[in-house]
């Protein structure tokens, strides 16, 4: 069986112990629904930019943005189809989590997910390849390291999968599951291209598993995409012989309290003393209204001026949305003529 070799370091187990402290500020932030769907849909499209840009892919932040909400945009086929089969991958991170045992068939199937339609021969999706490639850095070309020999595939992920169902990984700490997942499937490279993409869902599929990310805020591939040389040198620090993930490990570790840190930060802002949200679930604010509310949180208060600024709007119609919140207890009026603006009821 697959044994991972790697020690915790003073970095690892600080990582971890933040990442344990954040995680059920996230989980039981008082944030109403509309909320978490926006910072769902925002982790969606990051993940889905970052990771599809880490391979070399020129779509733009808004381009991926156009094409989740299903606008035509004129792009060459082969990098918008790589985004879809990304988004697809990511839709389906539940159910590939949700598998007792994960096997070489579910694998395939994220890869032939990943890969569908873009791949020189489409025979290559979906399969363990069958041919010797090497893994390197798209934009400099530079070689990383080259993966196990071809015919060595099948075993080694055959092996790595019963260390990945076995009893063991339940005591292991499932940010260092998720980053061993991540290195191994790289290094083995088991497939002619999308491995990393592969790797990446992967990962998180793991977290999703096993309780960090059930409401998927988090979008660990923006930390990779940041600095890509960073994330490769990371790769790199695994030395071939020994396989010790030590330093793999602390940069992986770093990656999950970074983004965990973010949306923990997002969460906190958005609920912290907050009174009407004593009322979670009772509170049908619309898209702009939460904008009003957002805005309020990161200024303190905002005027009538300011909602007609952001929305393009008479100032009848922003009037009646902060009448509106005024009616639902959200905010209230502070100030009198040309001073007057609207603060949350705390």
């Amino acid at each position: 069986m697959y044994k991972p070799i790697f020690h915790y370091t003073d970095r690892i187990v600080n990582h971890l112990t933040f990442i344990a402290e954040a995680k059920p500020i996230i989980i039981n932030a008082p944030l109403i629904p509309n909320w978490e769907v926006s910072l769902r849909k925002a982790a969606f499209l990051n993940s889905a930019h970052s990771s599809t840009a880490i391979e070399g892919n020129p779509l733009t932040f808004e381009d991926v943005t156009a094409l989740a909400e299903g606008h035509e945009i004129m792009v060459k086929r082969q990098d918008r189809q790589e985004v879809l089969n990304y988004f697809e991958s990511l839709d389906k991170i539940p159910y590939f989590a949700s598998k007792v045992p994960f096997t070489v068939e579910d694998l395939l199937k994220v890869h032939k997910i990943i890969t569908k339609n873009i791949l020189e021969d489409n025979e290559d999706e979906g399969i363990f390849r069958n041919r010797q490639v090497v893994v390197g850095n798209p934009v400099t070309r530079e070689v990383i390291f080259r993966p196990p020999e071809t015919v060595e595939v099948p075993e080694l992920i055959k092996t790595f999968l019963e260390w990945l169902n076995s009893p063991e990984t339940e005591n292991l700490n499932p940010i260092i599951v998720s980053g061993l997942t991540h290195y191994e499937l790289v290094r083995i490279h088991p497939f002619i291209d999308g491995n990393g993409r592969t790797a990446r869902i992967m990962a998180m599929a793991v977290l999703y598993k096993r309780g960090y990310d059930l409401k998927r805020f988090y979008a660990l591939d923006n930390y990779y995409n940041m600095d890509r040389s960073s994330y490769y040198a990371a790769l790199k620090t695994v030395n071939p012989d020994s396989l010790d993930q030590t330093l793999w490990l602390e940069y992986f570790t770093k990656g999950v309290a970074v983004s965990i840190k973010s949306v923990k930060d997002k969460v906190l802002g958005l609920s912290k003393d907050v009174k009407f949200l004593e009322k979670k679930g009772q509170i049908p604010l619309n898209d702009r209204q939460m904008k009003i509310v957002e805005k309020i949180i990161e200024n303190g208060k905002i005027a009538n001026k300011d909602v007609r600024e952001m929305f393009n709007l008479s100032h009848s119609t922003a009037f009646d949305e902060l009448q509106k919140l005024l009616e639902l207890e959200v905010v209230e009026i502070k100030g009198k003529g040309r001073s007057t603006h609207y603060v949350l009821i705390t």
